[in-house]
């Protein structure tokens, strides 16, 4: 369990979290946990094929004692046309176009979905920081992870709240990851203390949990800890 005695005296911010239970999120909550943030995570049952991921952000919400984990319904399945949203296979191994193209695994619109309800929970909560896990070096392609995206969401942020018009608070959506490569994320991860064994990362796990191995995450995992020069913690498939 995460030591977190030692942070007591510096809480003096509050800071919503979008945490899925993967390996970046998890990185962004120590992090955030690490400037004396206190934390408020927030992780989405929207639909997606699988729930090993859900449990995987409750496990990481409890070692870094957040001041509260929600977790929220929503339905993107209704809309479809992902292979993590509808009946479209998980594209694996040699399947993959590339790293960088937009894949199949792609939910339209999500990050936007998910900065909107991070947003009216920092209104209410009268916090001004939201971290999200986006990058642009090791990442699947979303246009949603990229920083002209962010960008444009923190202007509408301030422009769309009651809280900001009336000067009370300014949103800041922070991208801490943005720019690094995945070893290096992990690499800051283990600095901070996170242990990797927590977390879930496959697109396409078996009943078990047990990671595909071959899908885009997976890979990116994959080259990311050997990058970095760790051992993953997590068992593959393949």
């Amino acid at each position: 369990m995460f030591d977190d005695h030692a942070m007591k005296e510096q809480e003096t911010k509050k800071a919503v979290i979008l945490l899925s239970g993967g390996l970046d999120s998890t990185t962004l909550l120590a992090l955030a946990r690490s400037e004396g943030f206190s934390l408020y995570g927030l992780t989405f049952r929207y639909g997606q094929r699988h729930m090993h991921e859900i449990a995987a952000a409750c496990r990481v919400a409890e070692y870094f004692h957040v001041c509260e984990h929600r977790i929220i319904d929503i339905d993107l399945r209704a809309f479809g046309c992902s292979a993590l949203t509808g009946d479209l296979d998980v594209p694996k191994g040699e399947e993959l176009t590339g790293i960088g193209d937009i894949p199949v695994t792609y939910v339209p619109a999500r990050n936007t979905v998910f900065l909107s309800y991070a947003l009216a929970w920092a209104e209410v909560m009268r916090i001004n920081d939201i971290f999200i896990g986006v990058n642009v070096v090791d990442y699947s392609g979303y246009p949603d992870c990229r920083p002209e995206f962010v960008e444009a969401f923190a202007r509408m942020a301030n422009l769309a709240i009651k809280a900001a018009v009336e000067e009370e608070i300014l949103i800041s959506i922070r991208t801490p990851l943005m720019y690094l490569s995945k070893g290096e994320i992990i690499r800051l991860g283990r600095s901070l203390g996170v242990d990797y064994g927590l977390t879930h990362t496959c697109y396409d796990p078996g009943p078990d949990g047990l990671s595909c191995g071959q899908c885009d995450s997976c890979l990116l995992r994959k080259k990311g800890f050997l990058e970095a020069g760790f051992q993953d913690p997590l068992g593959y498939a393949f």
